[in-house]
């Protein structure tokens, strides 16, 4: 069994009936940090939605994580999800409870049911990204770098082989952007946990060097 999390070889991506990218292939290896780069509506977030199950795709081969791609179960597409965190650019924190209680939520949808257990991934996660005493606020009382972080502890939680950045800076200022991509650099040097993160934004190129994938034209490129 190949040692990649993400195997792609000649697919094509269709949203809505549409081809949005043809000939995809590339491969994802364990504690790769990578940039999937493009401008806003090459279909960057089309990639990123394959690799979750969310859009359809067809070609030769397509796996996640061990899972085929061209021919999971619906009822597989959890056990999946539950194996990648996910970071979006618009946060999609539950504005109606704690960052605490944001947390739990997640744990107990993914199977979790030692209340210990629970508490203490909860606080290793907001350590983790500099919220260690931020677990009471509403997500409103925090700016919107502080959301992004409590977006990346949600993503940390289950321990992910991988996780999916889509524009994680997209709605913050410059420096606050920078502080989120230095973390997502910091928890994938030292956890070893792959990380792709999609930007249209070449400055975090320079700041950051790793490896970039390049969507134009309806095709990924290396580079």
């Amino acid at each position: 069994m190949s040692s990649a999390l993400i195997s792609f070889r000649n697919v094509e991506i269709c949203q809505q009936e549409q081809v949005v990218l043809k000939g995809v292939t590339f491969e994802v290896h364990p504690s790769e940090y990578i940039y999937l780069t493009g401008k806003v509506g090459s279909g960057k977030s089309s990639l990123l939605k394959t690799l979750y199950a969310e859009l359809p795709l067809e070609g030769d081969e397509a796996t996640v994580l061990d899972y085929d791609l061209l021919r999971i179960r619906n009822r597989d597409i959890p056990y999946l999800r539950r194996q990648m965190g996910i970071v979006f650019q618009d946060f999609q924190l539950l504005t109606d409870r704690s960052v605490t209680d944001n947390l739990k939520f997640v744990l107990g949808a993914t199977g979790w049911k030692d209340k210990q257990a629970m508490t203490q991934r909860i606080d290793e996660v907001l350590h983790q990204v500099g919220m260690g005493s931020k677990g009471y606020k509403m997500p409103h009382e925090l700016s919107g770098g502080e959301q992004q972080r409590i977006v990346i502890a949600r993503a940390l939680l289950n321990e992910p082989k991988l996780i999916l950045a889509d524009e994680p800076t997209g709605n913050l200022d410059p420096e606050t952007g920078q502080r989120i991509v230095e973390l997502l650099h910091t928890i994938c040097s030292e956890s070893g946990t792959t990380i792709l993160m999609s930007t249209h934004n070449t400055r975090w190129l320079n700041e950051f060097p790793a490896r970039t994938l390049r969507v134009e034209d309806g095709q990924l490129t290396e580079g």
